[in-house]
């Protein structure tokens, strides 16, 4: 199973690069595959590379599932 995660991106870098913001992280990705896309702009990430460009609506409900999966997790443990 693959998983992708919503980021923001925050500057153009060049050669395709650009760093992106997850959750509070930044991280240096590629941009490579998407064409026309600006800082501000949201995508999916998956192993350094942007996928897709996404609504800002549906990468922060997105977010919002991760982080609730995750503290459901942390409910989980003995």
């Amino acid at each position: 199973m693959c998983l992708s995660v919503p980021a923001k991106i925050v500057k153009i870098l060049p050669d395709h690069m650009a760093v992106v913001c997850i959750d509070g992280v930044s991280l240096e990705i590629s941009i490579a595959l998407i064409d026309e896309l600006d800082v501000g702009d949201h995508v999916l990430v998956h192993v350094g590379y942007a996928l897709a460009k996404i609504d800002p609506i549906e990468a922060k409900r997105t977010l919002e599932l991760l982080q609730e999966l995750g503290s459901t997790g942390q409910e989980l443990r003995p």
